[in-house]
């Protein structure tokens, strides 16, 4: 049974390049963000993080915005408030969302992980339209990508434990998890 890509907007960031030669996906990076933090935008497209992604940020417009000046990143996909789905990079390219980062014994993630960005922070529930958004885009991916397991969905805090805690404390893994599971009995067996 084949599994339909959900609804997305495409807003295609000019922060991405072509994976190594070669390589292939297989790990799914969850992550939040909020521009400024905690603050949630009425239209995405008119956001802070969306122009963060676009690379068009005015680094003036808040004071928590001084350290982003030059910053240059972007995710696969932002899910927002709404459930709204924009996708910023081509799943086949590589976004610039991990960092410094480590899986399994290998180095920069961004190589071959696909970075999904929750607007949200670490203490703030999720909404439900963002958990059946996720959901849905995870059974897409995959599909799409089969060496990403139950498994191969990480948090952006654990390839980057120290310096990163997203997708945090409130994001419900085990909710997240048992819905994955359900996935793959249905779509995978």
């Amino acid at each position: 049974m084949s599994v339909e890509s959900p609804a997305m907007v495409l807003r295609p960031s000019p922060h991405c390049d072509a994976r190594p030669e070669g390589e292939s996906i297989s790990l799914l990076v969850i992550h939040n963000i909020s521009l400024p933090a905690a603050e949630f935008a009425l239209l995405p497209e008119q956001s802070f993080v969306d122009a963060l992604f676009m690379g068009t940020l005015d680094c003036s417009a808040h004071p928590d915005f001084a350290g982003l000046a030059g910053l240059r990143v972007s995710a696969h996909c932002v899910i927002w408030r709404d459930g709204r789905i924009f996708n910023y990079v081509p799943f086949a390219k590589r976004a610039w969302h991990a960092g410094v980062s480590r899986f399994a014994g290998r180095e920069r993630c961004n190589d071959f992980s696909i970075g999904i960005e929750l607007e949200g922070t670490d203490n703030l529930p999720y909404t439900e339209q963002q958990y059946q958004s996720l959901i849905k885009l995870t059974y897409f991916l995959m599909q799409q990508h089969p060496a990403i397991t139950p498994q191969r969905i990480v948090g952006h805090c654990d390839i980057a434990p120290g310096r990163k805690t997203d997708p945090g404390i409130a994001f419900d893994w085990m909710r997240y998890r048992n819905a994955i599971k359900s996935a793959i009995k249905e779509f995978f067996v």
